[in-house]
This record gives C-alpha cells, sequence and structure tokens, in this order.
C-alpha cells in the first residue's frame, strides 16, 4: 500500500514539476481570443476536444509545444489552410497565448 502511495505521489510531483517548466507565451490573450473568434472559431471548438471542422483545441497546449503550435498555424496542413500571411506576428502572439489559456 505505501508502496503505491509513494509512486503516486511522486507521479503528480513530475506531472506538476513538467507544468512549471513551461516558459509563459508572449502576447495579450484577449486579442487573442478575438483573433480566434474571427480566423479559427469557423472550424475549431475552443472550450472542447470536440471536433468541428478541425479538432477542439481545448487544452492543446499541453498537448503541443508552443513551436508545433505556431508551425501549424504558419503552414497549416491536414486540411487547415496556412495562416502565416494571414496573421501578423503580433496577431500569431495573441492567438497563441489565447490558446494556451484553454
Amino acid at each position: 500500500m505505501f508502496m503505491r502511495v509513494l509512486w503516486v505521489v511522486t507521479a503528480c510531483a513530475a506531472l506538476c514539476g513538467c507544468q512549471a517548466h513551461r516558459q509563459p507565451v508572449a502576447g495579450d490573450a484577449a486579442r487573442g481570443q478575438a483573433t480566434f473568434r474571427a480566423s479559427c472559431a469557423i472550424c475549431h471548438n475552443a472550450d472542447s476536444r470536440d471536433k468541428k471542422v478541425g479538432p477542439g483545441l481545448r487544452s492543446v497546449a499541453q498537448r503541443e509545444s508552443e513551436a508545433a503550435i505556431r508551425a501549424k498555424i504558419d503552414h497549416g496542413g491536414n486540411g487547415m489552410p496556412p495562416f502565416g500571411d494571414v496573421l501578423s506576428a503580433g496577431e500569431e502572439d495573441n492567438l497563441v497565448a489565447y490558446l494556451a489559456t484553454l
């Protein structure tokens, strides 16, 4: 029993430690929410993982690295069009900051 409790405590501590090492994302999440609504909400849910046209983005920042999220925004893929030429660098920073809050 003690070993099981010790294992659970150790696993929880390791998971919490992984989240603590994430760097804060530059950008304004409130402005990013507006960008999301204007450019992304047509295809993606923000409040769930349920698929709309594209996958739901709830907890996306916990599942994907910031670099992977930015690459998907910039280059698209799997049916998603690229937005690298559509969004300014500031808009992308704000969008990534918003996605980190989901």
